[in-house]
């Protein structure tokens, strides 16, 4: 029986910490006889569903990733089985048992349906330690060097805690080297850089300094850390934090979350910082020369006009001083505590600003409801 990744752009980061796990299997763009296995989040599930709908084989289908963990008892409305949160001990697991005829019900971290119909969740993993897989296979599919997961903050619309737990995770820096040979350029994944080595509370830039200096040790390579296709928090940009930066690393930008410019939705939200912790970061960054790449969301809810001016009087700000901005509108996510709520409208002013300043390549993003959530 063939075992066959269903591969495009946007899930191909998880797609390259799978495929060491499952030697042989084939990478493919439609489906394909056999066991499927598919990776997704929220934005891509209806196109998903409506694949696996019209497919004409004889396939067993396998979902997981983001909106899969979420939502499982939806997305079993067109897939044979889930994998809830991390697939590493539980994918090649639940492919072995199958393809043995054995009884599922003993796999942890799945969803299925019984024979009467009813969504079976069976019991929850630990979390795994990193180290003990690779980032990716070389001959297979690469990625970004992935140093962190989990994070111990509980922001209401986002799914990382839910799928990788409240407890930050981080990859060895032997474990870590021994990816570097693959890229010239280093880029990585995490909840948030410079939490690297701590609880994701109390930052331990003393684990940061040593993974960024024996990284730059190892020879003629480009690092680029707390930039995408990660971020950091502003509470952890310090002078501290910054001169690491400037000292190992290659980029000259960094990405940071703000969210809003009103301390009541951030509170609402908690996020765990405040406006003033924005203020504070953005300006060490200029001091070191280094230009902030800030996040920011629209549309939470019982959001009013006068907070989305608040947001905007700190964007302009940012973007006076030099900075940029990515702007985008809220989706609520399942599996998060934002699932199933209702997003506010985008005031007129809002559009009318960002739009001025998205044309003078300020700001980037999508904050208009239409093109942002599938809810509308």
């Amino acid at each position: 029986m063939d075992v066959c990744f269903r591969w495009n752009k946007k899930n191909a980061y998880s797609l390259a910490a799978l495929a060491p796990l499952l030697p042989g299997a084939l990478k493919v763009k439609a489906p394909h006889d056999g066991i499927m296995i598919y990776s997704f989040a929220t934005r891509q599930a209806d196109s998903v569903f409506q694949e696996v709908k019209k497919a004409n084989t004889e396939s067993i289908f396998i979902a997981g990733g983001p909106h899969p963990s979420g939502a499982a008892e939806e997305t079993l409305e067109h897939f044979d089985y889930v994998v809830v949160g991390e697939g590493e001990e539980t994918l090649p697991e639940l492919i072995e048992t199958i393809a043995s005829g054995k009884d599922v019900s003993r796999v942890k971290g799945i969803a299925y349906k019984d024979n009467a119909g009813k969504t079976v969740f069976t019991d929850k993993r630990d979390p795994v330690d990193l180290d003990k897989y690779p980032c990716f296979d070389p001959n297979t599919l690469m990625s970004p060097l992935e140093i962190s997961r989990g994070c111990p903050f509980r922001c209401k619309y986002c799914q990382t805690p839910r799928l990788f737990g409240n407890k930050m995770r981080h990859r060895s820096v032997d474990s870590i080297m021994k990816f570097v040979e693959y890229y010239k350029d280093l880029r990585f994944t995490s909840s948030n850089a410079l939490a690297y080595g701590s609880d994701g509370i109390h930052p331990r830039l003393d684990k940061v300094e040593k993974l960024l200096s024996t990284l730059h040790e190892y020879g003629d390579r480009n690092i680029f850390f707390g930039t995408f296709p990660s971020e950091v928090r502003p509470e952890f940009v310090t002078n501290e934090s910054l001169e690491l930066i400037t000292k190992y690393c290659t980029n000259t930008k960094v990405s940071l979350g703000a969210q809003s410019g009103s301390d009541r939705i951030l509170r609402s939200i908690l996020r765990g910082h405040t406006v003033d912790d924005v203020v504070h970061s953005i300006e060490l960054c200029f001091d070191h020369g280094i230009t902030p790449i800030v996040d920011f969301m629209v549309g939470f809810p019982d959001e009013t006009e006068e907070e989305q001016d608040m947001s905007l009087e700190l964007i302009q700000w940012i973007c006076k001083k030099g900075g940029h901005v990515h702007s985008h509108y809220l989706t609520p996510l399942p599996g998060t505590p934002y699932a199933d709520i209702k997003t506010s409208p985008v005031s007129d002013r809002y559009r009318k600003v960002l739009g001025k300043m998205a044309l003078e390549g300020k700001v980037t993003g999508s904050w208009n409801e239409t093109h942002s959530s599938r809810r509308s």
